[in-house]
């Protein structure tokens, strides 16, 4: 990556362009005759859209990626997912390593900002750790899901499915090769299978904690006091959100008459694997369609919520729900800023929480209110497609295979949006404006 080095790009606009060409490349080449079973050149719009998806981890599908992709697409699609979850630019400082060629300052400070470290000090043996044991665990899960797909699709299919699925579900990108049992079945399929099930979670989780988080675990094991706060309140809220999401779709959603036919154990995988997939996956094992409207609303807050700082996933993150609720409590008790952990929190971090909060809003409501105008279909499933979209999930209605153009282009900003983050677009379009070194006269306004 040339741009690496340019002194006039900020680490920002390295992020948001690594992503932007590794879109384009991909689009290209999706856009070739040999990608598709059919042997006929796709339309590029449809290669764009799945292009994006693929390299944002999305997961949000026109076309059933077995049944119209061939084997080359899908390969296309594969280093994709793979690129585009460990971010760009950390495969392109891998690459760097490998080769050994010598990692300067500037490509420090990109790495930094890639991850999310909070320091540029020993950012390439963080990113070595990151890359090893990233590969380690898609490796682990790809042979577990092969010992389940090996025999029932035979030994070649059943290891590539292996490798695609864990992959796909470790990156949180949600797409699947079950099209061939029904086109966009996802793993319904699997839906009382505890191996596919268990697998494919502990994948998405994991993938979505965040590298600093693998470190610290790595580095201090189970003396959690020794963790970072941040890595201490991914954790805490994590759990928090995936015991949440389970307790309400097991005793609520999966209690309801149309899930009769599932058995206990049926519905308790269900609930669990229906409370991780939207933080941010977009697998499911169940028929979305049949969710209730309570059900569809907590997938759609879930999927909001998405993952962690520096992972995989998207959405607007666990750490900023987190800054938010203990601001919320900081007000209650009348405290002058949040705390936690016996730590108190910089008001900066709370600016930045309340802003990213704010336009995650906005671009999934205005996003979800223009597809609802423009193809005329439900708001409840339009703003589902939405924040599908912008969490980077992938779990759908139905509504995004039959989308117009302008919504599937709609779609492609809100996944790249929800892709390369907020704050990183910010910093990107703010470079080289400077914040004032004078202060105006405060004045006080009174809100609530």
């Amino acid at each position: 990556m040339p741009f690496l080095k340019h002194d006039r790009i900020t680490p920002a606009q390295v992020v948001i362009l690594g992503f932007l060409f590794q879109i384009l490349i991909g689009a290209c080449l999706l856009s070739l005759p040999v990608a598709t079973q059919s042997g006929e050149r796709v339309p590029f719009l449809d290669a764009l859209f799945t292009a994006t998806s693929a390299t944002c981890v999305t997961g949000l599908v026109i076309h059933d990626t077995a049944l119209f992709w061939s084997p080359f697409g899908q390969g296309v699609i594969l280093l994709l997912i793979q690129v585009g979850g460990m971010g760009v630019v950390t495969m392109a400082v891998a690459i760097f390593m490998f080769s050994g060629r010598k990692i300067g300052l500037k490509q420090r400070w990109v790495m930094q900002e890639s991850i999310s470290a909070p320091q540029v000090g020993g950012i390439v043996r963080m990113t070595g750790f990151i890359l090893k044991t990233a590969f380690l665990i898609e490796a682990i899960g790809a042979l577990l899901l092969a010992l389940r797909f090996c025999p029932q699709f035979g030994l070649g299919k059943g290891i590539w499915y292996g490798i695609f699925h864990a992959v796909s579900a470790f990156c949180n990108a949600g797409f699947d090769l079950m099209g061939e049992t029904g086109a966009f079945s996802s793993l319904t399929g699997y839906v009382g299978d505890p191996l596919v099930n268990l697998v494919i979670c502990l994948l998405i989780v994991v993938g979505g904690l965040g590298f600093l988080t693998w470190h610290d675990v790595a580095a201090h094991g189970r003396h959690v006091s020794q963790y970072r706060l941040q890595s201490k309140l991914i954790l805490l809220t994590t759990l928090a959100l995936l015991v949440g999401g389970f307790l309400f779709f097991r005793f609520y959603e999966f209690s309801r008459p149309q899930w009769a036919a599932l058995t206990g154990g049926e519905r308790g995988l269900a609930a669990l694997f229906q409370s991780v997939s939207p933080r941010t996956a977009g697998f499911n094992t169940v028929d979305l369609t049949q969710l209730s409207a309570c059900s569809q609303l907590m997938t759609i807050l879930l999927m909001l919520a998405g993952g962690s700082p520096g992972s995989t996933a998207g959405g607007f993150k666990t750490t900023t729900l987190a800054v938010l609720l203990l601001s919320v409590g900081a007000v209650i008790r009348r405290q002058g800023s949040a705390r936690c952990f016996g730590r108190r929190l910089p008001d900066q971090v709370l600016r930045n929480a309340c802003a990213i909060f704010l336009l995650y809003l906005v671009l999934f409501l205005a996003g979800g209110m223009l597809i609802c105008c423009m193809d005329e279909i439900p708001l409840m499933q339009a703003l589902f497609e939405a924040a599908s979209a912008i969490g980077t999930v992938g779990l759908s209605l139905g509504a995004t295979a039959e989308a117009s153009e302008a919504s599937r282009l709609i779609l492609i900003f809100l996944m790249y949006f929800g892709r390369v983050g907020g704050l990183t677009m910010i910093y990107a379009m703010a470079a080289g404006s400077n914040g004032a070194s004078s202060q105006y006269p405060q004045e006080q306004v009174t809100v609530g």
